[in-house]
């Protein structure tokens, strides 16, 4: 595209960081909506058109796209992480969008408003985390910063988005530290928000951090009873087994793909993790 003239390309003399590079785009920008889209992301031909028309109305500050991955059949890891994204989508964002507020508008391929994005770029660019700039978790703090500006952000099913997942575990934890860093970090940021919302979201937002660490309780607690008392916690087994089965079987059954069967395989990558 260098010699269409519809494109303008910014070369950035060093790399500042996706935040940064960012923040340079939006500030040489005139269009009226800016799309973010990752370097390992395709998105299909109509996706802009669909969400643009999700943008239509003045009260959605963003809007994102369903996230697939584009190498899904490269191992099982990439088959359960493409099943994970259809998970936090299609269950996850949807339900939230239902209530008005998607609280991560996916970095691979979301649209925002560039008359709110500007007046928000100073608490973007700012953010810290232990002291230091921040370098992860730029899109769910975005989408914060988006809901305590009053906006809406919204969930276009149709808008698909295909991107490259991790195919390795050494890969995969580095990028779930990333991501749970940033949830924990970023739940307290929007605790102010929480009350303006409808109630669900503050009942997601508990589910999403509390869930995670009652998960590596129960384990922990089950290690320690076979330490102590050489005894196998059935019970332990079973409730997180029976959960991790309920959670399959809708899947399979929204999704109408018997594949979401063998997520259970993902409970046991929970726990490691």
């Amino acid at each position: 595209y260098a010699d269409d003239e519809r494109f303008k390309f910014t070369i950035l003399p060093k790399n500042v960081g996706k935040r940064k590079a960012q923040i340079a785009a939006i500030t040489q920008s005139s269009g009226d909506l800016i799309l973010n889209v990752d370097s390992d992301t395709t998105i299909a031909p109509d996706v802009v058109s669909k969400l643009a028309h999700k943008m239509r109305d003045p009260a959605v500050g963003a809007a994102m796209g369903q996230m697939k991955a584009s190498n899904q059949a490269d191992t099982w890891l990439t088959r359960l992480i493409d099943m994970e994204y259809w998970l936090a989508c299609n269950e996850e964002r949807a339900a939230q969008a239902r209530f008005g507020a998607v609280m991560c508008c996916c970095g691979p391929c979301a649209m925002y408003r560039r008359s709110a994005m500007l007046s928000l770029l100073d608490q973007y660019e700012t953010q810290l985390y232990r002291g230091k700039p921040s370098d992860f978790g730029e899109d769910r703090h975005l989408t914060i910063l988006m809901l305590s500006a009053g906006f809406r952000t919204e969930y276009v099913p149709s808008a698909i988005a295909a991107t490259v997942v991790p195919d390795t575990m050494g890969v995969y934890l580095r990028q779930q530290l990333r991501w749970a860093r940033s949830t924990f970090r970023d739940t307290l940021l929007a605790l102010p928000v929480l009350p303006g919302l409808d109630r669900y979201l503050t009942l997601d937002a508990i589910g999403q951090n509390v869930g995670l660490l009652l998960l590596a309780l129960s384990v922990l607690t089950g290690i320690g009873q076979f330490a102590l008392t050489a005894t196998v916690p059935w019970w332990t087994i079973l409730v997180i087994g029976s959960m991790t089965l309920v959670r399959c079987s809708v899947a399979a059954y929204r999704a109408r793909e018997l594949r979401f069967l063998g997520f259970a395989l993902h409970t046991l990558l929970n726990i490691f993790l």
